[in-house]
Parts: C-alpha cells; sequence; structure tokens
C-alpha cells in the first residue's frame, strides 16, 4: 500500500468518526471566523470560544474592530496566550481589511496572507470553512499526525501542506485536514498517544516512525 491509498485509507476510517467537519471555533460570519482563528495560535479552541461573544458584541465587524482600544481589547483578550500581541494583530487586520478589501474577508490564501498575524494555517482555514476551497491547515495535530502515520517527513508546515495536496484529492482535502486534526486532539495526542484504542493503527508505523514528534 502506497502513501497515497493509506493516506485515503485513514481518513476513510475517520471520517466514520468525526462526519463533522466544520471548526469548532464560534462564529457566525467571515469577519468573526478570521478574528477567531488569529486569536485560536498557541492557545485552546475553548478559550477563544469563551471570549469570543463578548469580544464580537463589544466588535462586531471590521469598522468597530479598527477603531477599537487598544486597552478594551487586552482586557477582553487577557484569557488567551500572547493577548497584547494578538489585540494588535486583530485591530491592524480588521483596518487592512477597510482599506484593501472593502472590509470584506478575502478569498484567496496569498491575500489573506497578508495580513498581520495571518499564515497559511489560518488562511487555510479561513478559505476551507468560509468558501469551501480545499485548503489543509497544517498545525501542530496535522504536523504531528501525518510524521507519526509516516505521509511526511518534513518538520516545515507548508512542505507538509504541499505533500499531503499530492497525496489527498480536492474533494477531501479540507474534511482530512480537520479529522487529522481532531484524530491529533483526541487520540494521537503528543504525549500519550491512545495507540491501543487508535481507530487506524493498522496504517500506522508508530512507534517505529524515527520522525515522531
Amino acid at each position: 500500500m502506497d502513501d497515497r491509498e493509506r493516506a485515503l485509507q485513514v481518513h476513510a476510517v475517520l471520517a466514520e468518526i468525526y462526519p463533522d467537519t466544520r471548526s469548532p471555533l464560534w462564529f457566525e460570519n467571515g469577519f468573526q471566523l478570521l478574528t477567531a482563528v488569529i486569536l485560536s495560535a498557541q492557545t485552546t479552541d475553548a478559550q477563544v470560544n469563551r471570549i469570543a461573544p463578548r469580544l464580537f458584541a463589544a466588535y462586531p465587524d471590521a469598522e468597530t474592530l479598527a477603531a477599537a482600544d487598544l486597552l478594551d481589547l487586552e482586557r477582553i483578550l487577557r484569557p488567551v496566550g500572547f493577548f497584547r500581541s494578538k489585540a494588535r494583530n486583530i485591530r491592524a487586520t480588521a483596518a487592512a481589511l477597510l482599506e484593501r478589501f472593502g472590509g470584506e474577508v478575502p478569498r484567496g490564501i496569498e491575500d489573506l496572507t497578508t495580513l498581520p498575524g495571518v499564515g497559511r494555517k489560518t488562511a487555510n482555514v479561513v478559505v476551507s470553512q468560509l468558501f469551501g476551497v480545499p485548503g489543509i491547515a497544517v498545525d501542530t495535530h496535522v504536523m504531528r499526525v501525518t510524521q507519526r502515520l509516516g505521509l511526511t517527513e518534513s518538520k516545515d508546515p507548508v512542505a507538509i501542506e504541499h505533500e499531503m495536496r499530492a497525496l489527498i484529492p480536492d474533494d477531501q482535502l479540507s474534511g482530512f485536514s480537520m479529522r487529522i486534526n481532531f484524530h491529533g486532539r483526541n487520540c494521537c495526542t503528543a504525549r500519550r498517544p491512545a495507540c491501543d484504542d487508535c481507530p487506524v493503527r493498522r496504517f500506522c508505523p508508530y512507534p517505529e516512525n524515527t520522525h515522531d514528534r
């Protein structure tokens, strides 16, 4: 079984376990999704979801967020990691949306990655969740699981993204990305992977995989 076939088999199994591939982040529109994904870096989705209703009640769109008082933003974002830099980034991103995109979230990854605090991971989440564009968001979970599965030897998220795009058809790519993420959160965890209970164990060379992280 080659890597492509194995990746598709893994995805088929995980699709039975995780039929819903919507982001667990709380949002009601594209602006809120983009903001929430920026905030989710180096913290949990649960932490972001706790502050999101208060944040978006105060700043419901790019115009209000671009004009926000930085200290007020910091007070709201304090429960999430790196709240000061994130406050600056989401305010600057809101301003950039107004200045360059008419206050709307752009559809392209290249445009999105010009915004403050937006890398390829964030951009891939946004285009796949918001516009249905095939995307793979390589976060620490996706990186770890694809390495353990032996689907990549790379430590570079951009390289892993391109490798997975070569293995997974476009119509399955976004689902594969989210399901691998969920599997990394719930089973193939960093410190104590639940190998005995893993539904895709038969496709996985771990712990013999020397590229485990």
